[in-house]
C-alpha cells in the first residue's frame, strides 16, 4: 500500500499526464489506500493483471473503505480486480444485525472523481457496497464487473449519490443486493447493456430517510438484464419522511429472467419494520415510465406500484409490457396511483384487471419484503 501511495504522490504532483502502474500479480493491500488530490494533470492508474486482497479481519479496518480516491479530475482507473475477501464478514451477525459493532469497509470509494473513466476494473467479496460513487460529476464506468455471490450481506453492486452525469455500460454485476443503487441527489445517470443477477434489481432508493436529502432527478435504464433476482426494477422510499421529489425516471427494454417482482414502486419500505408507518412517504414521485419489459417473474404478483397514499405517483406510464408466471396468470397490484397504460400490458395493470390495495393490506405485504 505504501508504495502505491508514494507512486501516487510522485505522479499527482506531475505537470504532464502520468501513470500509476501496479504490476501483474497478487498482492495483500492492508487498509486504507488513501489517493487524493486535486492532482497538477489527468493521472492513471493500470492495474491489468493484478489482484489486490484485503485483509479479511474487519478489526483492522479504522475507515468505512480500504480504498479512497478523493477530489481527483481527469483521472482513469483501468484494469485490476479488488478483492475485499469479505465471506467471514457475511457470516458476523455483529457487523449486519441493528446493532453492528464492527466496521464494515466499503471495497472503492470514488468521491468528488470528475470528468473521469473507469474500465476494466472488477470488485470482488466486498464487505459492504463494492463501489460507493459520490460527488463524481460527468463521470463513465464501463466494463465494470462486480462478483460476490448472493448471500453475500449488504453489497450493493455501484452505489450512487449527489451527482450529475454518471454513465455505466457494458457490465456484470453479480451480488448479494442491490447490482446499482441510487441515493439522493442523483441526476442524469444513465444506466445501458448491464446485466443484473444475483442481487437485489435495480434500484432508486431508498428516499426519504434522512431529512435535508437531495431530488432525484433524469435515470435512465436501458437495455438490460436482470435475473434470478429478489426484484427487477423498482424505485423505494421510507414511510413518514421529509418532502423531496424523484422525476424523470425510466426503464426501457429490460429482460427479466425469473424475476421475483420485475417491476416495483414501494413508497412503504420499511425493513426489519425500522421506520415510523403512522404518515406517508412525502417524497412525491412524477414523470415515471416503464417501457418494453419481457421476461419471467417468480412470483404471481409481477408488477406491483405502491405509492404514497399522501403523495400519489404522478404521470406513470407502463408501456409494452409481457410478464409471465409458471404457476398460472401473472397478476398486478396497486395502490394510490392511476397509470397511463400504452400498447399490451401483461399482466394487466392498474386501474383495469388489477387488485387495488388498501391500506392494511399495503403494510401487510410490504412488511414482508426487503
Amino acid at each position: 500500500m505504501w508504495a502505491i501511495m508514494a507512486a501516487w504522490k510522485e505522479a499527482c504532483a506531475a505537470t504532464a499526464p502520468s501513470s500509476v502502474l501496479i504490476p501483474a500479480g497478487t498482492y495483500l493491500a492492508n487498509p486504507p489506500l488513501d489517493l487524493k488530490g486535486p492532482c497538477k494533470a489527468a493521472i492513471e492508474i493500470k492495474a491489468t493483471g493484478a489482484t489486490l486482497k484485503a485483509p479479511p479481519d474487519t478489526t483492522v479496518f479504522k475507515n468505512d473503505y480500504w480504498i479512497s480516491i478523493v477530489g481527483v479530475d481527469k483521472l482513469t482507473m483501468t484494469g485490476g480486480t479488488y478483492d475485499g475477501q469479505g465471506q467471514q464478514t457475511w457470516k458476523s451477525v455483529k457487523c449486519h444485525d441493528s446493532k453492528a459493532t464492527c466496521q464494515i469497509p466499503v471495497n472503492i470509494r470514488l468521491t468528488k472523481v470528475t470528468n473521469s473513466v473507469v474500465n476494466g476494473v472488477t470488485s470482488a467479496n466486498s464487505k459492504y457496497f463494492h463501489m460507493n460513487v459520490l460527488h463524481c460529476n460527468n463521470t463513465r464506468l464501463d466494463h465494470v464487473t462486480i462478483d460476490a455471490p448472493g448471500n453475500s450481506v449488504n453489497t450493493d453492486g455501484i452505489h450512487i449519490g449527489r451527482l450529475t452525469g454518471l454513465n455505466i455500460t457494458n457490465s456484470v454485476i453479480k451480488t448479494g443486493d442491490d447490482c446499482i443503487s441510487f441515493g439522493d441527489g442523483s441526476k442524469n445517470v444513465h444506466i445501458e447493456k448491464v446485466t443484473c443477477g444475483p442481487g437485489h434489481g435495480i434500484s432508486v432508493g431508498s428516499l426519504g430517510k434522512y431529512p435535508n436529502e437531495e431530488s432525484v432527478q433524469g435515470i435512465f435504464v436501458k437495455n438490460c438484464t436482470i435475473t434470478n433476482t429478489t426484484n427487477g426494477v423498482r424505485i423505494k422510499s421510507w414511510p413518514s419522511s421529509p418532502p423531496n421529489t424523484a422525476t424523470d425516471i425510466h426503464f426501457e427494454d429490460i429482460i427479466m429472467n425469473k424475476v421475483a417482482t420485475p417491476i416495483l414502486i414501494d413508497q412503504e419500505y420499511c425493513p426489519w419494520n425500522a421506520c415510523k408507518k403512522g404518515a406517508p412517504s412525502k417524497v412525491k414521485l412524477a414523470n415515471v415510465t416503464f417501457r418494453r419489459i419481457k421476461g419471467t417473474s417468480t412470483t404471481k404478483v409481477a408488477i406491483r406500484l405502491i405509492c404514497s397514499s399522501g403523495f400519489p405517483c404522478d404521470t406513470v406510464e407502463l408501456a409494452d409490457i409481457n410478464l409471465t408466471y409458471s404457476g398460472g396468470a401473472a397478476t398486478a397490484e396497486c395502490a394510490h396511483i392511476k397509470p397511463k397504460i400504452v400498447g399490451a400490458v401483461v399482466p394487466p395493470a392498474c386501474p383495469a384487471g388489477a387488485k387495488h390495495l388498501h391500506d392494511d393490506d399495503v403494510n401487510h405485504r410490504l412488511a414482508k419484503q426487503i
